[in-house]
């Protein structure tokens, strides 16, 4: 039931993550100097943005994954969901070590 409604909502939260940094990349590659603009731009590399919205996909494609593996015919559900869940958290953690040793620093 968890992973279900932490699928809906995650996809939810990517459609408005994506809109977000669609929006503020506009901003950002803006030549204008206004306020605005000078608001909003810094808002697209903000660490807490772009972290969200990869742990979100992370989790997301991978549930996508078990679900299709549950519809296929897979009965493992519970090992399913711990294989999605330690893999998950596994690529988030080497993208958070690869994002703040490399990008962000």
């Amino acid at each position: 039931m968890f992973v279900w409604v932490f699928h809906r909502i995650s996809g939810v939260l990517l459609i408005f993550l994506l809109i977000f940094q669609l929006s503020t990349g506009f901003f950002q590659a803006s030549s204008s100097n206004s306020e605005l603009v000078r608001t909003v731009a810094p808002l697209h590399r903000h660490p807490v943005a772009i972290c969200l919205l990869v742990f979100l996909l992370i989790f997301h494609a991978l549930y996508g994954v078990r679900t299709i593996l549950m519809d296929l015919g897979l009965e493992r559900e519970r090992l399913l969901f711990w294989i999605c869940n330690i893999l998950g958290l596994i690529l988030f953690a080497v993208f958070l070590v690869l994002y703040f040793t490399w990008i962000a620093a």
